[in-house]
């Protein structure tokens, strides 16, 4: 009889920080042997970060990684934690090409085995790993113990064939794959279903080892699992947190037995803590303490404030409120709230001074106007930023990104967008989410994600953070007389739903017509998302929580004749 201990060890990490992630390493390896474990596994290029893009052709780079990998198994045998196997994944070099490969090795009695190079590279949505990386060719079984280990690496699950059709004909007893998958909605059931599959392939359980933490655009929502030969969940770790978990697998047993299941996380609580997550680590990889933004009293920039709250602390939130002479009482009053709500920094900065010294030399109108207006606001927030070292946050959602409905160099400025790949309609219904789950007690850096228990701003008794009337009210830009969205867009119910068919599933016209959509609204709609590419290119970049979100996922060329 043999059994084996398997640590899950879901960590985040910093791309190039090569010290910082060989420390966790250390410290996730030195606590799974305090458990009794025999193998520890950390995610897809857990030593480097991921993904690390071009940075990979670089040799010297590569051979930093490299010495560094030799270094921990060398300090791990110093510590007298030689005999345990430490899973871990890093950027190798195919020595034939001299071309980077993406890496799993093992370490074990103070050196490193090379182990396995990833099969399949991915070459779509975010992924460009074809154009970076040299392919593996075989199938690698570690036998720990008499314990025989398949190892695979992200994508070569996603494949049919492959590494795992091959550790199917090699009888193994323990599927393993280590990734860097990133969040999208939905996704979780997916990854699920696959390995129900592959295990089911190999007769054998699986264990599924994911990366967790934001990295630019992309957000990592760990949610390591094991699923048993017949599909049984055995292991399930929680999303969105560094974590420690543990599956011992018997050789004797014909099912394996269950172990610490994670609860399931609701749709909206997913969405939008993979949204603050990706903040919070965007703001802390680039040394950011602090946010500032402009507070219209719309819901747009009140869920951006509430998520950096949540992030970052109320306290370290700079709302600027930045009224013109089309500003509401209402709106203004609004701003104010949601501030004394989050706990955060307000300040009054009014733009009709600035507007009228401009317009004395300028002297526009129309849409020149009111864009100067918005440029004036983003000459404020830049300015908050430059001279207090705080990071800009643009406010604008999915649904203004894709019609254009934003000023570029005004209400478009900043470092991060925080709700760039939420449609309207779902910036709406976080923020009731969010409201209500405040009320029942979740207050701001209460969050079930990590590195909110440093925030300070937390609420000591139940109540709603933003303000009803942000929700509730018709979206105006406030910059003329009376306007509303709904005067430049459809209405966002339906203007959404058109969205979502023409961006996401890339239906043309004639599958939007047959899909039901009227002429009219489909014709302004592809009108309005074709002539803003340019604008798209030019905005901050935000976490990606839909399948597919403006950026790498969706590459169109900006000078385009092809209408419809």
């Amino acid at each position: 009889m043999t059994q084996l201990r398997f640590a899950l060890a879901q960590i985040d990490t910093r791309v190039g920080d090569l010290d910082a992630n060989a420390e966790a390493i250390v410290a996730y390896a030195r606590r799974a042997a305090a458990d009794h474990a025999q193998v520890v596994v950390f995610p897809e290029m857990s030593l480097t970060g991921y993904p690390i893009e071009d940075l990979a052709f670089r040799a010297t780079f590569r051979k930093a990684a490299w010495d560094k990998a030799n270094a921990i198994a060398r300090q791990l045998a110093a510590d007298d934690l030689g005999a345990l196997y430490v899973v871990a994944g890093t950027v190798g070099t195919d020595g034939e090409s001299d071309k980077p490969r993406n890496r799993l090795v093992v370490l074990h009695d103070g050196v490193v085995w090379t182990g396995y190079d990833k099969h399949f590279l991915p070459n779509y949505g975010v992924f460009d790993e074809f154009r970076i990386f040299s392919s593996g060719q075989r199938s690698v079984v570690l036998d720990v113990e008499g314990v025989q280990i398949g190892l695979a690496i992200c994508e070569d699950i996603w494949q049919d064939g492959g590494p795992v059709a091959e550790l199917a004909r090699k009888h193994i007893d323990v599927l393993l794959t280590i990734n860097g998958s990133p969040y999208e909605e939905g996704k979780t059931h997916t990854r699920y279903d696959l390995a129900v599959k592959r295990a089911g392939e190999v007769k054998a359980p699986m264990i599924y080892l994911n990366q967790v933490g934001g990295q630019d655009d992309l957000v990592f929502d760990g949610g390591s699992f094991v699923v048993d030969a017949d599909g049984t969940l055995l292991e399930r770790s929680p999303m969105f947190v560094e974590d420690l978990s543990y599956f011992d697998f018997d050789n004797q047993s014909e099912h394996q037995r269950v172990s610490t299941i994670a609860a399931e996380m609701e749709r909206d609580a997913e969405v939008y803590c993979a949204c603050v997550l990706g903040l919070k680590d965007y703001m802390a990889k680039n040394h950011f303490s602090g946010v500032c933004l402009g507070l219209s009293g719309g819901i747009d920039s009140a869920l951006v404030a509430t998520m950096a709250a949540d992030a970052c602390g109320g306290e370290n939130v700079c709302g600027i409120s930045m009224p013109s002479q089309y500003s509401s009482n209402g709106s203004k009053d609004d701003a104010a709230d949601l501030a004394e709500n989050l706990g955060a920094h307000y300040e009054v900065q009014a733009i009709e001074p600035l507007f009228q010294s401009f317009q004395r030399q300028l002297n526009l109108g129309g849409v020149a106007a009111e864009n100067l207006q918005a440029r004036i606001r983003g000459v404020i927030v830049m300015a908050y930023s430059n001279s207090r070292n705080l990071l800009a946050l643009a406010t604008g959602n999915k649904s203004e990104l894709a019609c254009g409905y934003s000023t570029i160099y005004g209400d478009a400025v900043g470092g991060y967008a925080p709700i760039k790949d939420l449609l309207k309609t779902r910036v709406w219904e976080l923020s009731r989410w969010r409201n209500t789950v405040a009320q029942e007690g979740l207050g701001l850096g209460m969050l079930p994600i990590v590195g909110n228990k440093a925030a300070a701003s937390v609420q000591s008794s139940p109540g709603i953070l933003i303000p009803v009337n942000s929700i509730e009210k018709e979206p105006s830009a406030e910059l003329r007389p009376g306007q509303k969205d709904s005067d430049s867009l459809p209405q966002y119910a339906l203007l959404d739903q058109v969205l979502a068919a023409y961006i996401e599933h890339a239906h043309g016209r004639a599958d939007l017509l047959s899909d039901g959509f009227d002429e009219t609204t489909v014709d302004t709609v592809m009108r309005l998302v074709d002539r803003a590419e340019w604008k798209r290119r030019q905005y901050p970049l935000g976490p990606k929580v839909t399948a597919l979100a403006f950026g790498r996922d969706r590459r169109l060329p900006i000078t385009n004749a092809f209408r419809e």
